[in-house]
């Protein structure tokens, strides 16, 4: 965590209910996916919440994540570099957030850097990659290094074309949902 004190109150509550979010077998899960997608590049994290966002923090890994999910020399990071500074860990962060955006995450799926930086929000960190994992499994074009059991699978969709005889036909039945009108009558009106 940054420069912050210990909360009180519903501050407190707030970020107790956030904390239980997390999932560490998600974790290990995403682990194991980044290590298999980034090759040598990447060393082990410690385990646990602290280790994973610490492991992510200064956005190397992140960035060389969304690299590899773009034909070599043609990822959308182009300088990754290490730095102890916050300013530029957080740009690279920020770097990896727009990239993901363009490869096609929704941007209400998307954490907020500060999520990771300060360990505010881990949980929305692992929704993040876990879309991103989907997705990756969902394009199908070659670039995913892993088991695609790992990521739930996103869906497709499924257009379908009807006759104009099918579609005059639908016109005439009464859906269910307006209810219906069997044992309908005026008895009892005046």
């Amino acid at each position: 965590m940054a420069n912050r004190g210990p909360s009180y109150g519903l501050s407190r509550e707030v970020q107790q209910k956030i904390d239980r979010q997390y999932d560490p077998e998600l974790e290990q899960v995403l682990v194991r996916w980044i290590l298999a997608q980034c090759g040598g590049d990447v060393a082990q994290p410690a385990p646990g919440r602290d280790g994973f966002q610490q492991w992510l923090k200064d956005g190397t890994v992140l960035c060389r994540l969304i690299n590899s999910l773009h034909p070599r020399g043609q990822g959308p990071v182009a300088k990754i570099q290490a730095s102890a500074m916050a300013f530029k860990q957080m740009e690279q962060i920020s770097q990896f957030l727009q990239a993901a955006e363009r490869y096609g995450i929704a941007a209400t799926d998307i954490f907020q850097t500060v999520d990771l930086w300060e360990g505010k929000n881990m949980a929305c960190v692992q929704r993040t990659l876990m879309n991103l994992g989907s997705l990756a499994v969902a394009k199908g074009d070659g670039l995913f290094v892993g088991d695609p059991n790992w990521f739930p699978k996103k869906s497709q969709e499924n257009r379908r074309v009807f006759s104009e005889d099918k579609l005059k036909e639908g016109q005439s039945v009464i859906g269910l949902q307006m209810g219906t009108n069997r044992g309908a009558s005026q008895a009892g009106m005046t």
